[in-house]
């Protein structure tokens, strides 16, 4: 009978297990709690209901019931917030060498592309046992990215990146919904995400490429001429991204922030926000220059340059003749 009515979605990921404790638990409490107030209300209804000729008599309070019925609600609700917390910092810190990626939504639909370059819509291949990072943010309006199987739903915003991870913990195929309302075709706002053994995964990728993101990224970052600027060297008049991701950022109103993945969306959108110590506001804005995959392609390439022995961005010239370089296939006269 339950297996064609089941209790509980498959429980597919790592944090499913710890999110169904939590909800049991909440379920037991509060049916514990209700069976106590129901019995309470119809014993003392019937033991101290009203009768002919016997006079009401005034019933002092006690303090030791007091404490108790304070003290224990409050251990009870305390171990629910702990627990609750615990719960939700693991499911909104990525490990740090999670698999990467990128996703944008529209109406209505999920785009996706992998660190390594494969780009998929509505359908996300993963490998089972290995952390995966989604980096999302949104085209129009806010979504919700839901996995029922992985007990993992994340609000997608415009304008910013949202974070969320899992790790899958058996192959297949597993609903993908938006969760949050976004227009007529909310419901058509589905798609897949499938899991595979490792070497199943290894296949899928080896299937075709456009390349890493990281390299779209500095072919954009050459072609926007970003390159005159943020050298490698002491004659830019940006600042040198080498090593800048995941760094301290100093600026000139005295604050200093952390280099993530909203810092450098913000520095390409809106670079007159937070201008860096030492620096003057001369970069232009590229709001509604560059698209939402263009971004992420930016923000891939900056992350890239903070690997170890990664080479800071090339000088205009180099670019420029990399540019011209003939690609495998192209006839050279």
């Amino acid at each position: 009978m339950f297996d064609n009515f089941p209790l509980w979605p498959d429980r597919a990921s790592t944090a499913a297990g710890n999110v169904d404790a939590l909800y049991i638990f909440l379920l037991i409490v509060s049916g514990l709690m209700t069976l106590l107030i129901f019995t309470s209300v119809i014993y003392f209804a019937a033991r101290y209901r009203q009768q002919q000729g016997v006079p009401a008599e005034q019933i002092e309070g006690s303090i030791p019931l007091e404490l108790t019925w304070s003290v224990i609600p409050l251990g009870v609700f305390l171990a629910i917030f702990f627990w609750g917390a615990v719960v939700y910092f693991k499911g909104r810190t990525p490990p740090r060498d999670s698999t990467e990626v990128y996703v944008v939504a529209k109406q209505w639909m999920w785009k996706l592309e992998h660190a390594e370059g494969q780009r998929e819509i509505n359908e996300l291949h993963v490998p089972v046992g290995r952390d995966v990072k989604l980096i999302m943010t949104s085209q129009d309006v806010i979504h919700s990215f839901f996995v029922p199987a992985f007990r993992m739903k994340q609000d997608v915003l415009p304008g910013r990146y949202t974070v969320a991870w899992f790790r899958a913990t058996k192959p297949g195929t597993y609903h993908l919904f938006c969760a949050e309302y976004c227009g007529t075709q909310h419901s058509g706002m589905i798609g897949a995400i499938v899991v595979q053994e490792p070497a199943q995964y290894e296949a899928w990728m080896n299937g075709g490429s456009t390349g890493p993101l990281s390299v779209t990224g500095e072919k954009i970052f050459a072609e926007l001429g970003c390159v005159t600027c943020h050298r490698s060297d002491t004659q830019g008049r940006g600042p040198n991204l080498q090593g800048v991701f995941g760094a301290a950022v100093q600026l000139d109103d005295g604050r200093t922030v952390t280099a993530d993945e909203n810092y450098v969306r913000e520095s390409i959108l809106d670079p007159g926000a937070k201008i860096v110590k030492g620096f003057k506001p001369v970069m232009p804005t590229f709001q509604g220059i560059v698209s939402e995959e263009q971004l992420n392609a930016l923000v891939a390439y900056v992350k890239s340059l903070s690997k170890p022995g990664a080479p800071g961005p090339k000088t205009a010239d180099a670019a420029s003749k990399d540019s011209k370089a003939p690609t495998k296939g192209s006839q050279v006269e």
